[in-house]
This record gives structure tokens, sequence and C-alpha cells, in this order.
């Protein structure tokens, strides 16, 4: 069995974050959202692993035709506890590990998700083919800015992060792992989500002027931004 997010199981997690970012679930629903309509998916049955406290999957409930069918899955029994509040018709959460299922889905999401597996090439290589796409929300954590101010070690100890990427190293580790790309795009939760303390706020206006100037620029200089991926 792949050995899966380091703090999640024994509560540390819910500890260091009580929220489990429900707050930001809307605008992930919104990112998926786009990027499902731009491609034209019309998935019948979709699954989250690392559902967490299953906002994401109930927004995307509210916005999708009514016969789709969510499943969530997460390992930790706290997330679960939050996400049964959210279930209902065609909207479940179970507390198992993906990796010791074999139902197939016509869309898996994997949100904000491998950066925290130990062998998370070989937990890539394991969820090849549960489903006809697959679509990864990918942190990338490495950035000129992060490394100069040691934000990544930072990001180890609050939300758990063993793993950092790049765009360029994130799309390799998916086709490393077998899958096709098919589209992407940065996502700027770092520019429209609100700000959460004054650091931050100083900050959004340079990034921003340079994210209209260059985007891979501005993520390898000052990051705060993520990379959705769909995949085949």
């Amino acid at each position: 069995m792949i050995e899966t997010i380091y703090t999640e199981e024994n509560g540390e997690y819910l500890q260091k974050n009580p929220t489990w970012h429900v707050e930001d679930s809307p605008w992930k629903a919104e990112q998926l959202l786009k990027i499902i309509n731009a491609n034209h998916l019309q998935p019948n049955s979709i699954a989250e692993v690392g559902c967490g406290a299953g906002e994401i999957l109930n927004q995307l409930y509210l916005s999708m035709p009514g016969d789709v069918l969510f499943t969530g899955y997460d390992i930790s029994v706290d997330a679960i506890n939050l996400a049964k509040h959210r279930k209902k018709e065609r909207l479940v959460f179970k507390h198992e590990n993906f990796l010791d299922t074999n139902t197939q889905y016509d869309l898996l999401i994997m949100m904000d998700v491998f950066e925290h597996v130990n062998d998370y090439l070989g937990f890539l290589k394991q969820c090849k083919n549960r489903a006809k796409h697959t679509i990864f929300h990918i942190p990338l954590d490495l950035s000129v800015s992060a490394i100069m101010r040691n934000k990544l070690i930072d990001g180890r100890k609050s939300v758990g992060h063993l793993h950092y990427f790049m765009k360029e190293t994130a799309l390799a580790t998916l086709v490393d792992s077998g899958y096709d790309v098919i589209d992407f795009f940065y996502t700027t939760g770092s520019l429209d989500l609100p700000l959460k303390n004054f650091r931050s706020k100083l900050a959004v206006l340079p990034r921003r002027l340079l994210y209209t100037i260059n985007q891979d620029m501005a993520a390898k200089l000052v990051g705060g931004f993520s990379l959705l991926v769909l995949t085949k």
C-alpha cells in the first residue's frame, strides 16, 4: 500500500488547518469547471482523491447536470467526518485509500494531493487508468522568492508538502507517470483569494503586474501560483 499524506491520519493536519481549506473550495471548483467546459468533458461519474471536507465536490454537485455521480475518498477520518455532512443523493464520501479500490470513473480529480505523498511517482502510476480523464491541481512551490525566504520548509510544517514543483517539473512528473497532458493553465489563488496577512497584501500588486507581463516569469520569480492540468 502506498503511504500517503503524512499528517492527515493522526489528527495533526486538522489541528494546523481547522477549516481544511473549505473557504477556498468554491474558487477551486470554478477552476475545475473552466477546464472541464473548455475541453467539452461530459463525465457521468467523478471521484476526488483526497477530498478533504468535501466542499469542492459539493460545489461541482451544485453546478453540474443532475445525473452525475460524485464520490470522495480520503484516508483521514477527520476529513470524512467533515465531509459526511455534505453527503446527499449522488454525492458520497468514503474513508478509504483510493488505491485499495477498483471502481472506474469517467473523471478523477486530485486537488493539491500528490505533493503530500512519499512515493508520489508510484502513487501516480497506480492511479493511472482508473478514469478516462484525470485533473490535477499542483501547487508550484518552487520560486526564487520562496527559496530566498525559506518558505518551502514553512509549507512542509504547516500543510505537509513533501515535494516541490515548478511548471516544467510538474508536467514532466505526469508524463513520466504515463499520463498524456491535454490542457493546462496557471491558477491564481494568490491574486483571487482573500489575502491572509499584510505581507501578502504588499506582494499582490507586483505579483499581478509581473503575471500580466509574463506568466512563467511570475511563477518562477515570485510564486503564489498553481497549475491545473487535464490528462488522459
